[in-house]
Parts: structure tokens; sequence; C-alpha cells
């Protein structure tokens, strides 16, 4: 089981990003993907989940319409799209497979926010 995740880097507040995750060694179409985020001195903490067939999808309430979850099953790839950013959104971020993620993280991608 692989994740590989990119897409991150310095924003100013407001600004938007967009993070890709590259996955292999599971069967991708079969898992509800997630995306999760860790902070300096935080616990990691879920952000974003999207069933299967992408027909559903849930993000924390802190980044309710501002963050959208996708999936591209073809591609085995997830991304989440990242609008209106704020210096609280700065953190590693991590995307993971399954309702209960695999012990097998990738590297993440480093999100920070400021001016």
């Amino acid at each position: 089981v692989q994740f590989v995740e990119s897409g991150g880097g310095l924003v100013q507040p407001g600004g938007s990003l967009t993070l890709t995750c590259l996955t292999s060694g599971f069967s991708f179409s079969s898992y509800y993907m997630s995306w999760y985020r860790q902070a300096p001195g935080k616990e990691r903490e879920w952000v974003a989940g999207i069933w299967t067939n992408g027909d559903a999808t849930y993000h924390q309430d802190s980044v309710k319409g501002r963050f959208t979850i996708s999936r591209h099953n073809a591609s085995k790839m997830v991304r989440l799209q990242m609008n209106l950013l704020k210096s609280e959104d700065t953190a590693t971020y991590y995307c993971n497979a399954g309702t209960r993620p695999f012990a097998s993280w990738g590297q993440g991608t480093q999100v920070t926010v400021s001016s």
C-alpha cells in the first residue's frame, strides 16, 4: 500500500491550493478515501471523506464550504481543493483509505498559510 501526497506549499490567507494523492497497492475503487491533517504539536485529524463512487462526500465542520474532496477511480487518485485558506489550516496533509485508515501512511504534503 502506498500513498503519495503532493500539491502543498506556502500560500497567503484567502488563497487556494489543490492537493493530490496518488495511490497503489490496493483496490482503490472499492475504498472510502479520506484526507487528514496534522498541525505541529497536535493530533492527526480527519478533514474530509468520499465514498467509492464519489456520490457522497463529508467534510469537517471547520472546512465546510471551503474544501472539496474528489476522486478519480481510473487514476487511483483523490484530490482536496482548498479555498479561502486560513492560518489554522497550516498542517501536513495526508490521504488514507478505508473508514478506519490503513496502518501505512504517506509522507504527507505541507501546507503553510501565512502572510
